[in-house]
């Protein structure tokens, strides 16, 4: 069936996947990238299926109310896949107002503009919303782990507003009927994440020998996943999934902060020809993060048991295969560290 689908944020590191990915599998459908292109859009990520027939990007900011119905007019929008969103805990924290303004106003202008467009006719449509585990708050060192019915208790600005967001997207299904369905996951990693995310920066700091600065003790849990094994929980969810219904999507593997930065040195090192562990020296701890929760978890076995998804790769071999990656395409990690990649397209939309 032909459809067309609006991806939000598809510039940036998960929507980048998600855009090859839909672009490549799904031949029939016109998807259209809508992106503000902010700091940690890039188009550069997706020059591979740029050319493609099925393919269009449209630059534009999902807190302009007026363009967003627009585009859906213009491309008659069946779909959305919304992942634009502010997403880094620290910049939150230093500037919440624009965490509220994207995630809250921006995801409830997309709803409006649905609602909307889509005049009640829902056949065929969905609301696809992309959320995270830390609206669900912090666990304990214990075996709980975050399900789909686990209470809201985000703890920084910027869950607080994906919270929130998420709020908005049921209190659209509840009250008008849209279809909608919601993901919830946990921390992703792979290629083209920008480096401000721990993985990356903490890649390009081995290779340049600077400073690996670890919160506090570095006893923080997390639960990580692999970005490529995200994007195939999307597309299962987006065909598959209960409209009204929300799936956890997690990497079944938490790791602490300390152990995962041990992984990375030695995983680097070695790749660059060094003698594994050597980095360890650069390993230095800082004050630790406000309001830094302690430990997330996913169960994911809603999604495992319904729709068949699970990761793929075990996670030693998706570190491996993910700084291979970044020493491979040292030119993107020095485009984007640099602010150069910001020039790409700059005169082409004006940035």
């Amino acid at each position: 069936m032909k459809k067309n689908v609006i991806i939000t944020g598809g510039a940036g590191f998960i929507g980048s996947h998600v855009v090859r990915l839909f672009v490549n599998s799904y031949p029939e459908y016109h998807i259209i990238n809508l992106d503000k292109l902010t700091y940690a859009g890039n188009l550069a990520n997706l020059k591979d299926v740029e050319d493609k027939p099925n393919y269009t990007f449209v630059k534009a900011d999902i807190c302009d109310f007026d363009k967003i119905k627009e585009v859906f007019k213009t491309f008659k929008i069946d779909n959305v896949i919304h992942l634009a969103a502010e997403s880094h805990v620290d910049r939150s924290i230093t500037d919440p107002f624009s965490f509220a303004e994207t995630n809250v106003m921006g995801t409830l202008n997309l709803l409006q503009a649905a609602r909307e467009c889509w005049k009640d006719n829902f056949e065929n449509k969905l609301f696809y919303h992309v959320s995270t585990d830390e609206v669900y708050g912090a666990l304990e060192f214990d075996n709980t782990l975050f399900t789909e019915e686990t209470r809201y208790d985000p703890h920084s600005p910027y869950s607080a507003s994906k919270a929130s967001s998420d709020h908005f997207v049921r209190a659209y299904h509840d009250t008008y009927g849209l279809p909608v369905v919601i993901t919830n996951c946990s921390n992703n990693y792979g290629p083209y994440q920008f480096p401000e995310k721990l993985i990356p920066l903490f890649i390009n700091n081995i290779r340049r020998n600077k400073p690996l600065p670890v919160y506090g003790e570095g006893v923080n849990v997390r639960d990580w996943l692999y970005v490529e094994d995200h994007a195939r929980a999307i597309c299962l969810v987006f065909h598959n999934g209960r409209k009204g219904d929300t799936y956890n999507i997690g990497g079944f593997n938490e790791w602490k902060n300390i152990d995962l930065i041990r992984l990375l040195v030695k995983t680097t090192d070695r790749l660059l020809g060094r003698e594994e562990g050597v980095s360890e020296k650069l390993i230095t701890y800082v004050a630790d993060r406000a309001g830094h929760d302690l430990r997330y978890a996913i169960d994911a076995s809603k999604i495992k048991d319904e729709l068949g998804w699970q990761p793929s790769l075990q996670f030693e071999e998706g570190i491996e295969k993910t700084v291979r990656w970044y020493i491979d395409h040292q030119d993107w990690l020095d485009s984007v560290t640099s602010g150069e990649y910001q020039n790409y397209y700059r005169e082409m939309y004006k940035m």
